[in-house]
């Protein structure tokens, strides 16, 4: 049994390891190679975070699900490579739009340069992505663009906020599946598809991805508040800092309104003040890492991750499926 991947993922067969360290270290020269510009200073902009490492989910899950093919056919390691640099692209602009200081443990580029060069380079990314993504045909065009607009209207629900009367619960969660269950459904989906598995496998695939994707944000919203800088690559409380209302929060504003208990309603006079004020930051993280509402976080975190690992069970068996429910327990690990 060999451990691949910084989740920790344990392969149990020698063939799929081998398949799967293959292609990530692929998808790593892929990344480089796509990131590499004319002007040395937007390939340092470009190779930022690629370089500072990262999970590599989603090429992860594209290795995964392509063993229920060819996982040698042409098109798979570009397609993961399309769904990395999509990803990095949108941290990029993610980092921007939170003023976030940290990412994967080293200056964000708007930090290290500003906010234009860090939106340019994520601009500069996806082009790059949309140059490999036309030589896989048509309908991986056409995937990847649902995925994004998908990805984008996610993000402009984030930041237009429930609707009134919406539960903001319910409207968190849709926003998820934009924001990040999207790609994570499109890394099964080119897995599976590029590999020339079974149409039916492609969609359970798809299915998976969409379920641990969610699962997957959930486990980070957790983290945000329960880990230190140095579990998690990024500064503690970013979104808290930032106003973003993650689940943990959601539930603690539920709760509040649901039993009036006067500590949840200082904590969410807490949460609703100035919280780029050092002290209150501390204190609301403090409030937070012991507050009911972060175990409930983590158990919407596990129903999710259990949700993507029923969908599974049409597959057949092996150690490539194995692998794919390791990895719910993987993502439900992190918020553990």
């Amino acid at each position: 049994m060999t451990v691949v991947g910084p989740f920790g993922l344990s392969v149990r067969d020698q063939a799929l390891e081998a398949d799967v360290q293959t292609g990530l270290a692929a998808v790593e020269a892929g990344l480089l190679d796509a990131t590499k510009s004319e002007v040395p200073f937007i390939t340092e902009a470009a190779q930022h975070l690629v370089r500072a490492g990262g999970k590599r989910f989603r090429p992860l899950l594209v290795m995964l699900a392509a063993q229920f093919g060819d996982p040698y056919a042409p098109g798979v390691v570009p397609s993961a490579v399309v769904v990395e640099l999509t990803h990095l692209a949108t941290l990029y602009h993610d980092d921007v739009m939170d003023e976030a200081e940290v990412r994967r443990g080293v200056a964000s580029a708007n930090v290290r340069w500003d906010n234009s060069v860090a939106v340019l380079t994520g601009d500069f990314l996806f082009a790059r992505a949309s140059h490999i993504l036309a030589d896989l045909g048509p309908e991986a065009v056409r995937i990847q663009a649902e995925a994004f607009e998908r990805l984008v209207t996610g993000q402009i629900l984030e930041t237009a906020g429930p609707r009134d009367g919406r539960d903001p619960v319910e409207h968190y969660l849709d926003v998820l599946a934009g924001k990040t269950g999207s790609l994570v459904a499109v890394s099964g989906r080119f897995g599976a598809m590029m590999s020339g598995a079974d149409e039916t496998v492609v969609d359970i695939l798809t299915q998976y991805g969409e379920r641990l994707g969610t699962a997957f944000q959930l486990a980070d919203d957790v983290l945000d508040i329960a880990s230190d800088s140095h579990e998690s690559g990024k500064t503690p409380g970013t979104d808290l800092r930032e106003g973003i209302p993650t689940l943990p929060v959601l539930h603690v504003r539920a709760l509040a309104a649901q039993h009036g208990r006067p500590e949840d309603l200082e904590l969410v006079a807490l949460l609703d003040g100035d919280l780029t004020d050092d002290a209150r930051h501390a204190e609301a993280l403090r409030r937070l890492r012991v507050h009911p509402a972060l175990e409930q976080a983590r158990r919407d975190t596990v129903r999710y991750a259990e949700e993507a690992r029923a969908t599974l069970a049409p597959l057949p068996e092996g150690y490539a499926k194995s692998a794919l429910e390791e990895l719910c327990d993987a993502v439900v690990h992190r918020a553990g």
